[in-house]
């Protein structure tokens, strides 16, 4: 459920980057909005000056900040609960607000925030509270008893659901509100207005649907970045990609004088080429990097930060001009990796990470505090850390609100979650591995700590001699379903262009910009509630050899499963998302099958065979979409390649 955009301008150029979308919000419905109230299931307040004590029975709710009463540790901060129900899934024009009732006059500010932790009316109490941590949607200024005071919780409103919020103050005079236990029935509810969709909002591709505009998108407190990965640019030399460095070195067996012979080569896929161009060419790159991740909904980049001396630091001093130049509303995400900077002096990184932090396009939060979500945090100790924001503090005059990245998260949470604003976690590449991300996210919230969630798509990694089984789109979908469920407050793409661990979003040779489609779709679930299917739109992706299969090349190492994920499989996947039911038929290797597909988003897979893939959709005997993979399919691969290729019947 989300406000709908039509598309204003659209035909993608060059190297087949998305345009820039320029949106404005649908006509206004002929349909007349509807208007739907629901009543608070529960509610409650708690008292910092009374931890232990209950006040379900109360008829009023008080907020108030830290010195309430005059009291040092006064705080009282309400909750309360909503169920909705009814709302449509093609709603349009949605607006939600969370209406509270005064019960005296005060020239206070509430704010509401969203609340993902557990609690119940009856059992809560200050010492027994949720997290109240999540970044504040909207706030109120001014009550009049008796009055109703409405605040937007859009954002955080997605459909039928179960929604909790906190309303926080920092005033030392308390607002009151009514509960609803109050006889008047004037405790808080929930107002849902909207318009019923019309059915007829049929839009051209490339995306099943319409992205919302960026600001829609930044609008929303969930935050959505890429992990960017220096050492793989769009170009290393400014050539022509057919003999560029990628093409003679990174490709080929034999590239830099055979030093990636025994793995077949470094990488299995690459970015969209481009010919030559004029000028700082390593600095229009970058711009173009951010352009198409906008254009792909992204809120920014988290930057792998491997050296503060290299040519790695230039990339990423660039990469922080490149946003700064295209849109400063692009965020760069500070992310130092401890593999690399393990032996780094902390005031020399303080003053490599103050350098970045003075542009405007450096990720801060909202009460300036820089963000560092460095990978591999445990490689220092949490006192390390500690030491270190307080050099950055004293010596720079920068707050920093630490979101660690752990390869171990479980172990290390602890120790690290007095210093931290947020925690994360690099995460897996399988499915078997993510079946269970709820858990470390509902850890995080219950220590009071945001959460990043890794988003991935694939991981083949052949000079390390190991991958893990993706399941064409299924780990994809499987993270980001662990995001949503899980509401984390942010997700990383893990990764934007790490071409040798082929964990890569960004627009390639061996998908397009497939992946990133497919990835705006669940990326608007998670910010602003699923999209409505406008464009019928079918997706392939498969492997160009059975995992078994023996290259003719000499290859002497070879990828084996990673212990721990899901079994190896052999399969062609064809996801489709479409507008209404429609009978699919599959080719593969020349045989064909058929089934029928539901209107919305449904997968199924088929045995891998040598040959060429190709699948179609009809409805009422028309084609409505179709999709054939420019990918031959080998049992006889040159080199060992378990990297999932990628079509779209919109590309």
């Amino acid at each position: 459920m989300a406000n709908r955009y039509r598309t204003l301008s659209g035909a993608a150029a060059g190297i087949a980057m998305l345009a820039t979308v320029v949106v404005t919000p649908v006509q206004a419905s002929a349909v007349a909005p509807v208007s739907v109230t629901f009543a608070a299931a529960e509610d409650v307040f708690v008292s910092q000056a009374e931890p232990a004590k209950s006040f379900a029975t109360a008829t009023w709710m008080s907020v108030c900040g830290t010195e309430c009463g005059s009291a040092t540790a006064g705080q009282r901060a309400a909750l309360t609960r909503f169920k909705v129900t009814g709302i449509p899934q093609d709603a349009e024009d949605v607006k939600v607000t969370l209406d509270v009732v005064s019960a005296r006059a005060t020239d206070t500010t509430v704010s509401v925030r969203p609340v993902t932790g557990a609690w119940t009316e009856a059992a809560t109490t200050w010492n027994t509270r949720p997290a109240l941590s999540a970044p504040v949607i909207d706030s109120h200024t001014g009550f009049t008893a008796g009055a109703t005071a409405k605040l937007d919780v859009s954002s955080a409103v997605k459909g039928d659901g179960t929604y909790a919020f906190a309303l926080t103050g920092t005033d030392a005079t308390t607002t009151v509100l009514m509960s609803s236990r109050e006889s008047g029935n004037r405790g808080p509810k929930l107002t849902v207005t909207y318009t019923e969709g019309t059915g007829d909002e049929q839009t051209d591709g490339p995306l099943p649907f319409t992205l919302p505009g960026t600001a829609a998108l930044r609008a929303s407190a969930k935050k959505v970045f890429a992990h960017y990965f220096s050492p793989y640019p769009i170009s290393l030399d400014n050539q022509a990609p057919a003999g560029d460095y990628y093409a003679r070195n990174y490709l080929k067996p034999d590239g830099e004088s055979g030093k990636h012979a025994a793995y077949g080569g470094l990488l299995r896929d690459r970015p969209l080429g481009r010919d030559p161009i004029t000028g700082d060419y390593a600095l229009a790159d970058l711009k173009t990097e951010v352009r198409q991740a906008i254009a792909a909904g992204l809120d920014g980049f988290t930057v792998d930060i491997l050296s503060v001396t290299s040519a790695q630091w230039t990339r990423a001093q660039n990469l922080v001009k490149a946003a700064e130049a295209v849109d400063p509303g692009f965020k760069i995400v500070l992310m130092p990796d401890m593999n690399g900077l393990a032996s780094l002096d902390s005031a020399a990184f303080a003053t490599a990470m103050a350098k970045l932090a003075a542009s405007k396009s450096v990720y801060r939060l909202a009460d300036g505090r820089l963000v560092v979500a460095p990978f591999k945090a445990e490689g220092r100790t949490a006192a390390w850390w500690s030491d270190w924001m307080k050099t950055m503090e004293t010596q720079h005059g920068i707050k920093v609100a630490l979101v660690p990245t752990f390869v171990d998260f479980n172990k290390h949470r602890d120790a690290f979650a007095s210093i931290s604003y947020g925690f994360s976690n690099w995460g897996n590449r399988s499915p078997a591995a993510n079946a269970g991300l709820k858990t470390n996210i509902d850890r995080a919230h219950g220590m009071g700590k945001i959460w990043m969630q890794p988003v991935s798509v694939q991981d083949e990694r052949p000079n390390q001699s190991v991958f893990d089984e993706a399941g064409n789109t299924e780990n994809l979908r499987v993270t980001w379903k662990g995001a949503i469920d899980g509401e984390a407050e942010w997700a990383q793409l893990t990764t934007w262009n790490d071409y040798s661990e082929n964990t890569q979003f960004a627009p390639s040779r061996n998908a397009g910009w497939t992946y990133l489609d497919i990835n705006a779709y669940y990326l608007t679930c998670y910010k602003l509630g699923c999209p409505k299917i406008t464009n019928d739109t079918a997706y392939l992706t498969h492997r160009i050899q059975p995992v078994a299969a023996a290259p003719s090349y000499t290859q002497t190492k070879l990828m084996k499963l990673r212990d721990g994920s899901t079994a190896a499989r052999d399969t062609v996947e064809v996801l489709t998302m479409l507008t209404a039911a429609g009978k699919v038929s599959v080719t593969v290797g020349g045989t064909t099958q058929t089934y029928d597909a539901p209107a919305g988003v449904s997968a199924k897979t088929f045995p891998l065979k040598a040959g060429t893939a190709s699948a179609s959709v009809t409805r009422s005997s028309a084609v409505v979409a179709k999709v054939v993979s420019p990918y031959a399919i080998t049992a006889t691969p040159y080199v060992q390649d378990l990297h999932y290729r990628a079509a779209s019947s919109e590309r």
